[in-house]
């Protein structure tokens, strides 16, 4: 029976009023928790914008600093140039004075001056008197320059017909020259075709003769042949034959021309055609003068392939291009 009461007894129902009291407590704490987060949250909004409230009114006062130092600089300068002004008018007023002042002392130098010219004017009546009579005493004497001046002027007319009578003479003495060099260069033609005969390598071009360059040098080279010598040979003769009729007085000269293709050589000997036409052209005239010739009635002179005689591109034109020219004219 004991058993049976202890199984039937139940003690009192605690645990449901414990739960809610511990729900409350956490929801209590939730809340409090909850609203110290607002709080904080707000707060920070509040300080965040109170600082940049301060930022802006930091810089609004930087600014107005700036200002203010602008302002206070434009003062000064306003004050300096007031100063300047001041002073510029000052010596303005004051130099005004001075001028007032010396014009005053002008007016009484000049009528002082005015004053003297009246007590003078007879004495400048006599000075006009006396230039009067030195104009005409001019005018006497520019009426015998001009008398003399036409007399000069008749013996120059006269010395003119005197030196365009010279100039025909001299003019007439020229073209008797260029006649008889003309006749000269005629007959040496002549003759240097009797001695070297007709060939085509050797011809008369104008006043002109033209030597192939093959007839006298190598390829590329500026030393004489044997034919080269041989042919100068007979060429030298024949020019102390005729060198021999032409008086003393003719000043007359061979030119040796040396002329090139166009095809470059630049070899180490010859940069360019310049320096072998000219030193083709100085062999021809050291060999004339080997044979009697007076070095002073020679010149030679190279001119490249600046002056071709044939304008083509083929080898024909090239070869008519190299060639060794030969003129009798005076200096």
């Amino acid at each position: 029976m004991a058993r049976g009461r202890l199984r039937s007894y139940r003690g009192p129902d605690v645990w449901p009023a414990y739960v809610d009291a511990l729900a409350t407590l956490l929801l209590t704490i939730t809340f409090l928790l909850t609203v110290y987060v607002l709080a904080q949250f707000f707060l920070g909004q509040v300080l965040s914008g109170r600082e940049k409230a301060l930022a802006r009114l930091s810089q609004e006062i930087t600014t107005l600093t700036a200002q203010l130092a602008g302002e206070r600089k434009d003062k000064l300068a306003l004050e300096a140039d007031a100063a300047r002004l001041k002073t510029r008018t000052q010596a303005d007023i004051d130099r005004l004075n001075a001028l007032v002042a010396s014009s005053k002392a002008a007016g009484d130098v000049v009528a002082g001056q005015l004053a003297a010219e009246k007590h003078s004017s007879a004495d400048a009546l006599s000075k006009v008197d006396l230039l009067n009579q030195q104009m005409a005493e001019l005018r006497q004497q520019l009426t015998q320059i001009a008398a003399a001046l036409a007399t000069s002027d008749a013996k120059n007319q006269e010395k003119q017909v005197v030196i365009a009578d010279l100039g025909q003479r001299l003019e007439a003495a020229l073209a008797k020259k260029v006649a008889d060099m003309a006749r000269y260069r005629s007959e040496f033609f002549g003759r240097l075709r009797e001695v070297l005969g007709d060939r085509a390598d050797v011809r008369v071009v104008g006043d002109r003769f033209v030597f192939q360059s093959e007839v006298l040098f190598p390829s590329g080279s500026a030393e004489l042949s044997p034919e080269g010598r041989k042919t100068l040979s007979s060429f030298g003769r024949t020019l102390l034959e005729i060198a021999g009729k032409i008086p003393t007085d003719v000043p007359w000269v061979l030119r040796v021309d040396g002329h090139t293709d166009r095809v470059p050589i630049a070899s180490p000997r010859y940069p360019t055609n310049w320096e072998l036409s000219a030193d083709r052209a100085l062999s021809v005239v050291k060999f004339l003068v080997t044979q009697k010739v007076a070095p002073q009635r020679l010149a030679a002179t190279g001119f490249g392939e600046f002056q071709p005689i044939d304008d083509g591109k083929g080898p024909a034109a090239n070869a008519r291009n190299r060639r060794i020219e030969m003129r009798l004219t005076d200096r």
